[in-house]
């Protein structure tokens, strides 16, 4: 075991500060900064919707694809997080270094991948969608822009969570308030051609949102390398490390699969209601946004115990995965009973920053309170997936979403939209989250009898 740097501390606040204290000072920044992403996501799309509602199905349609980025960003953050968290739990200093390092290389790789997709797959993939000329041409400015230039989100992701896996949960917000924000200020001058500048449409969107990105990217290389002490970020260390890449994705494969389900499955969900009720789709696509001010907290949440129950993992420390897991738990319900309530007493007020029709807004209400029956179930499901990639068991999570999307979701929206109509399509969210609350509370016991339940207290 490798013995720590003469500038490293002999102990990680990860492993002594008090859990509640040290749950709320990891989990705070994150979740603060999750709900800033969630306003831009907001403020975007309302600019957006100023143009018409085919600019607001144009995003719609390009809103799975720029899941899958992210799905292929967080999941290898999330990779390189647990491994380097649980190796400085070890007190391994050197494989966090490497860990580390090893997260930008693949970072590269992800962002290539999406170059070639933004190059050469965008224009088939939004004539394969819809057949509306608008729509597709609005779509295909937006969606290649944030494609080809998706460096920035992925180096500034892979920032992210070095920052957080090392318990420096605060830089790590900073760095997505300061994407956010310059997002927010780009959107109405390059949508609307403010101050002398062309009036860009969609496209201008699309160009805020990847110089936010970009701008974070760099701002947190920088904070990496000044604020980590436990190692060095080195350009030699980024060399491909084969052992330490199956590591990571041992974890962060089965997250990245997780999320693009999310991605295919929108993608089907669109395919399928295009033809039946653009409405549907103009209703999707705005519930997506506002959902996330109640799932970017527990999403903060979840990015901030990873770190803390893979460390204690490492340390072997009981009492402290446990406790954290309690937490987590009174957290993330409690905040799903508020978002709940919230998209049943409000739904009105919530849609009609989006100009809806009469109709459209009828119909939202509806949907809304809805699927928000769901919340509480996936409360459940996501801190059990946080608490499975931490203890290295990203398979489970992967199984959990695999049966939740494919065998559940899908199936049962296809039925419902065919046998009853597009009105009934909102139940399949709590018929699947329901069953994926159940299977991870099934999955968690027998992980804690095999994994957590032996380690002294």
């Amino acid at each position: 075991m490798n013995t720590p740097t003469n500038n490293a501390p002999q102990e990680n606040k990860l492993g002594i500060m008090p859990v509640n204290k040290l749950v709320i000072s990891m989990a705070l920044p994150l979740i603060v900064s999750n709900l800033v992403q969630a306003l831009y996501n907001i403020v975007d799309s309302i600019f957006v919707a100023q143009i018409n509602e085919n600019a607001t199905k144009a995003v719609s349609l390009a809103f799975p694809i720029q899941m899958l980025i992210i799905a292929v960003a967080v999941g290898t953050g999330v990779g390189t997080s647990s491994l380097m968290s649980r190796k400085l739990g070890e007190k391994n200093f050197k494989d966090a270094g490497t860990a580390a390092n090893q997260g930008f290389f693949l970072a590269a790789c992800g962002a290539i991948l999406f170059l070639i997709f933004g190059l050469f797959f965008t224009d088939p993939f939004f004539t394969a969608t819809t057949d509306n000329a608008e729509i597709c041409s609005m779509g295909i400015s937006y969606l290649k822009i944030c494609c080809c230039a998706s460096l920035g989100v992925f180096i500034q992701i892979n920032c992210e969570r070095i920052l957080q896996g090392t318990g420096n949960a605060t830089w790590s917000m900073i760095l997505q308030i300061i994407g956010a924000v310059t997002n927010i200020i780009l959107d109405p001058v390059l949508i609307f051609g403010w101050f002398g500048l062309p009036q860009l449409g969609v496209a201008g969107a699309a160009i805020a949102t990847v110089c936010g990105q970009t701008l974070a990217a760099v701002l947190g290389i920088i904070i990496v390398i000044r604020k980590t002490k436990e190692f060095k970020i080195s350009p030699r260390k980024m060399l491909p490390n084969g052992r330490m890449i199956l590591t990571i994705y041992q974890v962060g494969f089965p997250s990245i699969i997780m999320q693009a389900l999310n991605s295919v499955i929108l993608t089907v969900i669109n395919s399928l209601l295009m033809p039946v009720s653009e409405l549907s789709v103009w209703i999707f696509g705005v519930y997506f946004k506002i959902q996330s001010f109640v799932f970017m907290p527990i999403f903060g949440l979840n990015n901030g115990i990873i770190p803390i129950i893979a460390y204690n993992y490492g340390a072997r420390r009981k009492k402290r995965i446990l406790d954290t897991m309690r937490v987590s738990f009174i957290f993330a319900l409690s905040v799903m009973a508020a978002g709940t309530l919230l998209f049943w007493l409000i739904p009105e007020l919530l849609l009609g920053m989006f100009n809806p029709t009469a109709e459209t807004l009828r119909a939202g209400c509806s949907a809304f309170r809805i699927i928000s029956i769901s919340f509480l179930f996936s409360g459940v499901a996501i801190v059990c997936s946080g608490t499975f990639q931490a203890l290295g068991k990203g398979f489970s999570s992967l199984l959990i979403s695999a049966i939740r999307q494919a065998l559940v979701l899908l199936p049962v929206f296809i039925a419902l939209l065919y046998l009853v109509g597009p009105e009934a399509v909102y139940f399949s969210y709590p018929v699947a989250e329901f069953v994926a609350a159940v299977l991870s509370a099934i999955i968690m016991i027998r992980t804690y009898k095999k994994q957590i339940a032996h380690l002294p207290d």
